[in-house]
């Protein structure tokens, strides 16, 4: 299979039958390119503007906005997990949907907007998903510090961050080097703007994924 991410949060997985696109921006908002894709599934983890451009996809398509629970849809079956977009309980900016799924035999977990800590419940769901997507600019997510306590508390074989400042965009982000810190060298994988892995690859990946479009 394959991940191509489209700049903020925006990932699209691809299989042999099916395409999944999560948080479509529509780029000129946000100052970055938009994404081009014929996805058949979207995933929305909330409703704002930089996350839930449906717009931008033009051919027929089924979707999932903001839906905690379980659904099936075109032999994948997603969960997604409810939580909040800050850290008082949504007062602030709303909820925010964490979803998981399996494609090509790989779970993969896009934490959306993420705030909070999540409970010990949808923690427990969460633990040890093989590839976690993970906002990593702080100023309307999870801290770092929280970002980090988060993965030592969900141990995915691999993070992928995502939601950070890069060039153009015109969110007031932390970088990808605030994220990273002293992160050895060693346990950096830079992928580029598209990887194509299996599930028995996936060992070899370990580590943090660092895309670029």
């Amino acid at each position: 299979m394959r991940i191509r991410w489209h700049g903020h949060s925006c990932f699209e997985f691809f299989d042999a039958k099916n395409s999944v696109l999560i948080d479509p921006h529509d780029g000129k908002t946000i100052g970055i390119k938009p994404p081009i894709s014929n996805a058949g599934i979207v995933l929305v983890s909330h409703d704002h503007f930089d996350h839930n451009a449906l717009r931008i996809i033009k051919n027929e398509h089924a979707t999932l906005c903001a839906q905690p629970g379980k659904c099936s849809i075109k032999g994948i079956e997603f969960e997604g997990f409810p939580s909040f977009h800050d850290d008082t309980e949504g007062s602030i900016r709303g909820t925010n949907t964490i979803y998981c799924f399996v494609m090509d035999g790989m779970r993969f977990c896009h934490c959306g907007d993420l705030g909070e800590i999540p409970s010990e419940e949808v923690l427990e769901c969460l633990k040890g998903v093989d590839i976690l997507f993970i906002p990593t600019g702080e100023v309307f997510t999870l801290p770092i510090p929280k970002v980090w306590e988060l993965v030592k508390l969900i141990e995915p074989k691999v993070v992928v961050p995502m939601h950070y400042r890069v060039g153009g965009l015109t969110l007031p982000l932390k970088t990808l080097d605030d994220f990273l810190g002293d992160t050895p060298d060693d346990k950096i994988l830079y992928v580029g703007n598209e990887v194509e892995l299996t599930a028995d690859e996936l060992p070899e990946f370990s580590g943090i994924w660092v895309f670029d479009r």
